[in-house]
């Protein structure tokens, strides 16, 4: 798992798996949280579609305000985390980010 980004409990990483999915996405993952039906990832939200900025959830168990914190933060930082992405997919180490 590539952690990229650290924002309040969610971790939002990607899987060595995504490489080859057909759109750029992340998971969210909640810390502590055993109790989501997937393991710990509590939402799965698409970041772009055909190579361009399209931010929007594939499924989420979410609480609405965190939904939306977490996807105003994605589209702020929208092209660090797809540098971030990139080097994870390169198998590049990187400095995981907190945001506050």
């Amino acid at each position: 798992m590539g952690k990229l980004l650290l924002i309040l409990r969610f971790i939002l990483s990607v899987f060595p798996s995504d490489r080859d999915e057909r759109r750029r996405h992340v998971h969210v993952i909640q810390r502590g949280n055993k109790q989501s039906h997937r393991g710990s990832t509590v939402a799965k939200i698409w970041i772009e579609e055909n190579g361009e900025k399209k931010v929007e959830v594939a499924w989420s168990e979410l609480a609405a305000s965190d939904e939306l914190l977490i996807i105003s933060i994605i589209d702020k930082h929208w092209e660090e985390i797809n540098l971030l992405i990139d080097q994870v997919f390169a198998g590049k180490k990187i400095q995981v980010k907190r945001i506050k």
